[in-house]
């Protein structure tokens, strides 16, 4: 009965071990550069997920070469150009900023500037086209001629009685 207690309890730790054996020959600073690595790959069946956030098998074989990667001593740039050439430029979740890709990062600064110099021409014009009306409407209207006239004869100190408009 020993003999049997011994391997329930043995057992289930070498399974634990034997799972976390590649994380243990990490160091910090390199379990640190692959879960950074793991965080810019996406997951090839996932939605824009990285592998590092998925649970499915793939994410976790990728996960353990990420890991097996940076054991080894490669770069982050070697270990994106190594998945970049199995899965494609798809992988990546931060694409290059350069080739086609960058029309993917200008454009909507592009539209965004345009679209802001579109606007301003356009409130521009409303504005003067209002201007206009209101300087040619002042120019035309009688009443405030009128208006202005007896303004005027205030400031001037005389009064304006009503026959004196009527006369005029």
């Amino acid at each position: 009965m020993t003999g049997r207690r011994l391997a329930r309890r043995v057992l289930p730790l070498l399974a634990l071990v034997s799972l976390g054996g590649g994380r243990a020959s990490l160091s910090p600073a390199e379990l640190v550069r692959a879960e950074q690595v793991q965080q810019s790959l996406r997951c090839p069946i996932c939605t824009g997920e990285s592998i590092a956030e998925s649970t499915n098998d793939i994410s976790r074989a990728m996960r353990a070469e990420v890991e097996r990667l940076v054991a080894e001593g490669r770069s982050e740039r070697e270990i994106f150009e190594h998945f970049e050439a199995r899965y494609g430029p798809f992988v990546l979740l931060d694409p290059p900023k350069e080739g086609a890709n960058l029309v993917l990062w200008a454009g909507p600064l592009l539209a965004l500037g345009l679209g802001g110099w579109w606007l301003w021409g356009i409130l521009n014009r409303r504005q003067a086209k209002a201007e206009t009306v209101t300087l040619s409407g002042d120019l035309e209207d009688p009443y405030l001629a009128q208006v202005q006239r007896d303004l005027a004869a205030r400031q001037s100190g005389h009064t304006v009685t009503t026959r004196q408009k009527d006369q005029t």
